[in-house]
């Protein structure tokens, strides 16, 4: 079982990359042979960026990884311009992938619209690269957030059509999204994601953040009209919440509603940013002894990328050969 995913060195990670992203990793680092986890600083170029922070954005990530629990003798830990067959492959798989397909991308369309100066080509074939990233290992799960699942169904088509067009070398991957916060939503805008590039500092919760801080930001929390701590339609900011909570105390969504049944807002945000800093106390106090030593973090993620390559380099033999490149085999 080939587990694969990748994350963006976009900053500091927040709470909905621990929910929706990391909490994964962790359990495919249980099941995987190999676990393959890819920072993806490629990926980070589609959109304006600082080129000077980003290398200190791609170990922010690793230690932020390793501290949550990835273990580099465990899995493979590596750092996506590390391995130039990521490139290579999505080039080669663009010679299957629809224009059409692209365009309809959700991603695409927002991110293209947010881009005021420049929208990048690479942002339109960013679903392209992202699905080299996946099947240059073969993979066979990849633990991704509910945003994620229309790239993962275009990666899934980008297989059969090359394995159709030129000869069975894909796997066809199937997605692994948590059932409980897989979408962790600002917690000033509860109809946006949780996100480093275009939230605000008062909707986002920092994996980093003093527990002081957690905790004021979700007593700020935006909720809905009326009292009642329960799901349902035109209350996105109190689901958000039960959400967050449910994953923080490992309970059933319907288990926290019958918990704060009766208690109203106030006293269930006070709850929430409590047992969120409590969650993530453990991946905060081991985050600033692995930062510090970048020497470390330069080798880990080395010998990652050496890993890495000795299962993408056969895979380029197969896909080359398939299509007709290089010498005559």
């Amino acid at each position: 079982m080939r587990i694969f995913s990748g994350i963006q060195p976009t900053g500091r990670k927040h709470l909905g990359n621990y929910i929706g992203a990391i909490l994964g990793y962790l359990d495919g680092q249980e099941r995987g042979d190999p676990a393959i986890y890819c920072i993806v600083d490629l990926h980070a170029t589609s959109v304006s960026y600082d080129p000077k922070a980003l290398p200190g954005y791609v170990l922010d990530t690793t230690a932020m990884l390793m501290a949550a629990g990835l273990d580099p003798e465990r899995c493979i830990l590596f750092r996506q311009s590390d391995v130039a067959e990521h490139t290579e492959l999505c080039w080669l798989l663009s010679s299957v992938t629809p224009y059409g397909d692209l365009q309809r991308m959700t991603q695409f369309k927002d991110k293209s619209a947010r881009e005021q100066e420049l929208v990048r080509t690479s942002v339109f074939i960013y679903p392209v690269l992202q699905a080299a990233d996946i099947l240059l290992y073969k993979s066979n799960q990849v633990p991704v957030g509910e945003d994620q699942r229309q790239h993962l169904e275009l990666a899934r088509e980008i297989a059969r059509r090359f394995n159709s067009t030129y000869a069975e070398v894909f796997v066809e991957p199937e997605a692994v999204i948590p059932k409980t916060g897989a979408r962790i939503m600002d917690l000033q805008d509860p109809e946006t994601k949780m996100s480093t590039s275009y939230g605000t500092e008062a909707g986002l919760v920092y994996i980093d953040d003093e527990p002081e801080a957690i905790v004021k930001k979700i007593k700020r929390a935006q909720t809905d009209s009326g009292s009642d701590v329960v799901r349902g339609p035109g209350k996105p900011g109190i689901t958000n919440l039960i959400d967050i909570y449910s994953v923080a105390r490992d309970m059933a969504p319907e288990q926290v509603e019958r918990e704060f049944e009766g208690q109203g807002y106030g006293s269930f945000k006070q709850a929430v940013g409590e047992a969120v800093a409590e969650f993530l106390a453990p991946a905060r106090e081991r985050y600033g002894e692995l930062r510090a030593d970048e020497e470390a973090l330069e080798r880990t993620l080395a010998a990652g990328a050496e890993r890495a390559r000795a299962i993408a380099v056969p895979t380029m033999v197969e896909v080359s050969s398939a299509m007709g490149l290089g010498p005559k085999h």
